[in-house]
């Protein structure tokens, strides 16, 4: 039996929707109430999936709310989405149109529903980001009080950085007691801290950011992340293989942690000689080294999952 897609196209203001490629079709707003009548045009159309894009952040609200209206839901990539527009000669562009090809797109590459995540998993994920927000902001107020020497603007930035400093340290309070509230949290937190130079912001980042991790394969979980090397191999032709996509703030994590690794485990710091003595470029080797952290934690997350299953 086919299933009935709803493909939506999301925006700030408006929901567009439409069943399949090219059938019913209405707009909607994107407030709860824009939601529960999407919610009810899809029930009507006995609707089975509900499809949208990505689209920084404005389809949160929709995709938790159809959710709780019991309709199955998932967010697919937009530019996959549009490539596969281009690639089927569809070159015009309109919130219609744009609805069609998203229910047309994941009819194609059979698009699963996507639960959505826990209000836990959603609190430990907004902390991190702040978190990491705050971070970045403290390191840019304290590269910019280097040059200024007038008391009154100093006496400025000591305050900013005063209060970042105490928002920074509630975050961290606030990440801890998540952790160490959640079984699981705490059984994946011992783990991957018996590799040293894995401390707090690496764990609270993996467990936010990267919530699939000891569930899926090593290639699987490294293409995920982007560590994973793309053939690009054609005929006679053998391209360069390059990382790219993927999840860029758990990758970026990986990178820093793994050069600290490194010094602390015989096994990163002989693989990181290894691959310099052979010539490969710093760049290559980086990333090799976050990879292999990866593959590791990965591993010790699934032994970890298997245990805290047994004693459930």
């Amino acid at each position: 039996m086919t299933n009935i897609i709803c493909g939506v196209d999301v925006s700030a203001d408006a929901l567009d929707a439409r069943i399949g490629q090219a059938s019913a079709y209405q707009r909607f707003a994107n407030s709860h109430e824009g939601v529960a009548e999407l919610a009810a045009f899809c029930q009507h159309h006995r609707v089975d999936l509900v499809v949208m894009e990505a689209t920084g952040g404005y389809e949160q609200r929709p995709f938790a709310l159809l959710w709780a209206h019991g309709l199955a839901c998932a967010i697919v990539n937009p530019r996959s989405v549009r490539r596969f527009a281009e690639a089927m000669g569809l070159l015009e562009k309109t919130d219609r149109i744009d609805a069609g090809v998203i229910a047309w797109y994941a009819a194609v590459k059979r698009i699963t529903a996507r639960q959505p995540a826990s209000q836990t998993q959603q609190a430990l994920a907004a902390a991190v980001t702040r978190l990491r927000q705050l971070t970045d902001s403290r390191t840019r107020e304290t590269n910019q009080r280097r040059l200024v020497s007038d008391p009154t603007v100093l006496a400025s930035f000591t305050a900013m950085l005063g209060v970042i400093a105490a928002q920074i340290r509630y975050l961290e309070e606030t990440i801890v007691a998540l952790i160490k509230d959640d079984p699981l949290w705490q059984q994946l937190d011992a783990t991957f801290r018996t590799i040293k130079g894995v401390a707090d912001r690496t764990v609270a980042r993996v467990l936010a950011e990267l919530p699939e991790i000891g569930t899926l394969s090593s290639k699987a979980i490294s293409k995920l992340v982007g560590c994973a090397p793309i053939a690009r191999d054609s005929g006679r032709i053998k391209g360069k293989r390059a990382v790219r996509g993927g999840r860029a703030d758990v990758r970026s994590t990986l990178f820093i942690v793994a050069e600290v690794v490194r010094r602390h485990d015989p096994d990163f710091a002989a693989f990181h000689q290894r691959l310099s003595a052979a010539g490969k470029p710093k760049k290559v080797v980086r990333t090799a080294l976050a990879h292999k952290l990866l593959v590791r934690l990965n591993a010790k997350a699934r032994d970890a999952r298997n245990t805290f299953a047994l004693t459930a």
